[in-house]
Order: C-alpha cells, then sequence, then structure tokens
C-alpha cells in the first residue's frame, strides 16, 4: 500500500477588507482577496479553493501558482468560474516536481472529495 502524507500548506490567504492608513496605497480586491502578493510568482505547486465552511471545492496544480490563481477568478475556462463567489480562503503548498504535483493533486481531489473538480475523480 502506498502512504501519501500531503504536505502542509505553504500560503493561505483569505478574503479580507484592506486595513487603509494614510500612507498605504489601495489594492484592488478581487473577489475579496488582496493578498495574491503573498502566493510565489515563479513556484509550481498544488492550489485549494476552499468556502466559508472550509470544505475543498477546487483543487489544482500550476507551474507557476500566483498566475493560475489569478486565470481561476478571470478566465472563463475555469472550473469554478461558476462559483468564484463562494471562494473564502485559498491555500497554496509549494511543490517543484511536476510528477509530485500530480500525485498530490489526483490524491486530494479524491480524499477530501473537492466539490467542482470533474477530472481525475475516483469518487461518487
Amino acid at each position: 500500500m502506498i502512504k501519501i502524507t500531503v504536505p502542509t500548506p505553504d500560503i493561505t490567504i483569505i478574503q479580507r477588507e484592506q486595513e487603509m492608513a494614510a500612507d498605504v496605497a489601495p489594492i484592488k480586491p478581487v473577489y475579496g482577496f488582496i493578498d495574491f502578493h503573498e502566493i510565489p510568482r515563479d513556484k509550481g505547486g498544488i492550489i485549494l479553493f476552499y468556502n466559508r465552511r472550509d470544505e475543498l471545492l477546487f483543487a489544482g496544480k500550476a507551474r507557476k501558482i500566483r498566475q493560475r490563481v489569478k486565470k481561476h477568478f478571470e478566465d472563463n475556462v475555469s472550473p469554478i468560474k461558476d462559483h468564484r463567489n463562494e471562494v473564502n480562503k485559498i491555500s497554496v503548498i509549494i511543490v517543484e516536481d511536476p510528477m509530485e504535483r500530480e500525485i498530490y493533486e489526483t490524491y486530494i481531489i479524491n480524499t477530501e472529495q473537492a466539490k467542482y473538480n470533474v477530472d481525475k475523480v475516483f469518487f461518487e
């Protein structure tokens, strides 16, 4: 039997309001998120989208995480395009190896039963 241990997320951002101060430039929120800058620009990994009840909505992988997270909120082909308003928390696990990303993504989708993943689903 294969034993897979999913790493703890490296970064987690939640929807929040920006606390304004006199010397702070306003950040335009994207679906309530203002902390995209915390997600690494040139790292690969796993992206986990959660709702307010901490239920996994969608799990995905990317070679460049920040770009992919933003694309989920911008383009019309994202699997979560009709559910963007449900997303309250985004967690990122840095995984540089493409094979490991593939394994972790498939494992997470099926053990956590991600609500909006349609590919790589082995549960019913």
